[in-house]
């Protein structure tokens, strides 16, 4: 046999073996989806006189106002049958998001609470169904304002009920658990990673009834489909929960970055000699670090951060959000050029992370430690045993449920928190310390607008500047920008957060400075503000990241019209606001942009205006009722048309220079 023909034989075997999965036998887990046929109803009504049918995901304030009337308490009930081929089995109940507190009952049973609405919780119900018969399942869920429960104070609703979805699980006796922090059980533990190799453990969380000992086969599967490592080892003394690392060694890895997403596979199999167990999980390789030239690095590699925050709810829905809803957000946040996404107070579901994960989009979620913006006696921290475990609790369940997302490359601990009187900052220091003994291998950050000791704890911070807008001039940022390269401030990582609302229906002549509290809330406004924030800090600025303060509005029953309008699209998550085609002017890469700005402003009550144009591709050419018109670079993709004349009516028409796109408003004159 020659040296070719043995090659191709090896390799062509080494392709079978890969793709020979070790959970050849029948699956031992069912995965039922328990989202119909709910009864909803208030908790102080009776069943039969108020109940009404709901589907989940559900909440009972979708739409703006209805969270203003008041929060409230209600019940969700279910009839299951339990089939008696289930006796030997063990039953679990996963909730994937209950706003903001459950109490759980079966068949009248108390089983279990959870406290906290933007995480996921798992019940073992095994001990309380009836096998053979039909059962009852009744969920008791609250939304009120909580002295025990972080957020204590917040700018977004946080709209009640079941708002994601549920489902029962059957497995066999002994297990992978799914009681660590409702995750898989298992946490593909990143430990050095390199392009020459990557090390660390894959860890098991174990739950046997039934045996002493079992053993744990564990799979690595590569980008493309080939068996990178498999180790098997004997896990002994095993009780109601038992872990078990299993280190993995993988050379010359493929890495994962926002240009080459390229994901993992790991299987462990549980067999206890007679019944397997297995879970498949992916992840990503990847290192990150912030280098000392103020810059994020993936594996080494300098990455420049173009974030949006994003909220958790939409019109028509609240945060009872669909994956088809997430799906068009998801598109209309790379459509604009973003790279990254903070996910605000909390993590969004894990279809998000999913996509981030596939996509290369970079991910920051933040724990609900936070306080609303304009709200100055609001209180957001108490030194309380309660507060504080509340927030190391949520802490722990949204690092360990979204632990093997590599697009998740930091993790947020509080966002414009401070209150005079209350030692905020050591509880800062301890959320640190705990962040980083759980997970070692990410960053955390935080969103601060105070001066202090409190901007010097996370490994990286978020300064959320206002400058210019209610005093000053906007331009004062670049003052801003200068001042942070002084000397002093070289050890700091920061990045910048600015945001302005704005309405689409809201019209302004020219603009002029906000006041606190203000209902005029001109989109012109909104947009000239981004405008000079971004060319300063385009100029001027030396910040690993600049995240815009918001992706979407949201509802917000504390301000004005009950809604947060700081978002580049609108509630409906639909209608573009100018500040969106300005971003993707400058961010989107791939696809060319051309915009006239102020286009929803028809009337004009000057003859000589001007016109600003968003242009991807160079100098625009404008023409006004068929003439050319001058036009100058104001900054990167942004020209202005200065002096054009409108004596009655006008038809203002924009051209890129590469031929592509074309744009055309027309406008009046206005005594």
């Amino acid at each position: 046999m020659n040296r070719k023909y043995k090659l191709y034989l090896a390799s062509l075997i080494a392709m079978l073996l890969s793709v020979v999965s070790l959970s050849a036998s029948e699956p031992t887990r069912e995965v039922v989806s328990l989202n119909e046929g709910w009864q909803f109803y208030p908790l102080a009504a009776t069943e039969s006189a108020a109940a009404e049918y709901v589907s989940l995901p559900h909440t009972w304030q979708d739409d703006l106002g209805d969270y203003g009337k008041g929060i409230s308490e209600y019940n969700y009930t279910k009839s299951l049958d339990i089939p008696e081929c289930w006796r030997n089995k063990r039953l679990f109940l996963r909730f994937g998001g209950v706003q903001s507190v459950a109490d759980v009952f079966v068949n009248g049973s108390y089983v279990g609470s959870h406290k906290g609405g933007f995480t996921a919780f798992t019940l073992e119900i095994t001990s309380k169904v009836k096998f053979g018969a039909k059962n009852y399942l009744r969920v008791v869920v609250s939304n009120g304002y909580r002295n025990d429960l972080l957020p204590l104070s917040s700018d977004m609703d946080l709209t009640g009920g079941i708002y994601r979805g549920v489902e029962l699980m059957v497995t066999p006796q002994n297990i992978i658990s799914p009681l660590h922090y409702s995750t898989d059980g298992v946490y593909v533990v990143q430990q050095d990673v390199s392009k020459n190799s990557a090390t660390g453990v894959v860890r098991c969380y174990l739950s046997a009834t039934s045996v002493d000992h079992a053993s744990l086969t564990m799979r690595i599967v590569g980008p493309d489909g080939y068996e990178v490592d498999r180790r098997v080892v004997r896990a002994t003394k095993l009780a109601s929960q038992r872990v078990v690392d299993i280190p993995f060694e993988i050379a010359h890895p493929q890495l994962w970055s926002p240009a080459t997403p390229q994901m993992y596979s790991v299987e462990v199999v549980m067999d206890d000699g007679a019944v397997r167990d297995m879970i498949t999980v992916k992840t990503g390789l990847r290192s990150v670090a912030v280098s000392d030239a103020n810059r994020l690095t993936i594996n080494g590699v300098e990455c420049e951060v173009r974030g949006v925050n994003y909220a958790h709810d939409r019109k028509g829905c609240g945060m009872a959000v669909g994956v088809s809803d997430v799906e068009e957000d998801f598109a209309a946040i790379c459509d604009m050029g973003a790279n990254a996404i903070r996910s605000l107070s909390g993590p969004h579901s894990a279809l998000l992370y999913d996509m981030c994960d596939k996509e290369g989009v970079l991910s920051w979620v933040d724990i609900p430690f936070t306080r609303a913006p304009f709200a100055n006696t609001d209180i957001c921290y108490y030194p309380s045993a309660a507060i504080r475990n509340s927030g190391f609790e949520q802490l722990e369940e949204i690092v360990y449920q979204n632990y093997n997302h590599p697009s998740i490359v930091m993790w947020g601990l509080y966002s414009l928190v401070k209150q005079p009187g209350e030692d905020v900052v050591g509880y800062v220091y301890e959320l640190n310390d705990r962040a980083h003994a759980i997970d070692p291998s990410r960053m955390t950050v935080a969103c601060s607008n105070s001066d202090g000791d409190i901007n010097f704890i996370t490994d990286l911070i978020v300064l959320r500047q206002d400058v210019g807008l209610y005093k000053g001039l906007v331009d004062d940022v670049a003052v801003w920008c200068q001042q942070l390269k002084d000397p002093r401030w070289a050890h700091m990582r920061y990045a910048v957060c600015y945001g302005e609302e704005g309405n689409i229906t809201h019209m302004a002549d020219r603009v002029e400075r906000a006041t606190r509290g203000t209902r005029h809330l001109p989109e012109r406004r909104q947009r000239y503000m981004h405008e000079r924030y971004a060319a300063n800090i385009e100029a001027e600025g030396n910040f690993w990241g600049v995240w815009l303060d918001n992706m979407f509005d949201y509802a917000s029953a504390r301000r004005p019209y009950n809604l947060n309008q700081s978002g580049m699209v609108g509630y409906d998550h639909t209608t573009k606001k100018d500040a969106y085609y300005l971003y993707r002017a400058k961010w989107n890469d791939e696809d060319v942009t051309l915009h006239i700005a102020n286009r929803r402003q028809r009337e004009y009550r000057d003859t000589l205006c001007v016109f600003d144009i968003y242009s991807s591709s160079g100098e625009p050419v404008v023409v006004v009722d068929g003439d050319t018109v001058a036009v100058r670079r104001v900054a990167r993709a942004h020209y202005s048309a200065d002096s054009v004349v409108v004596r009655s009516e006008a038809t203002i028409e924009a051209y890129d220079s590469l031929g592509v796109r074309s744009d055309k408003i027309k406008v009046r004159y206005v005594k």
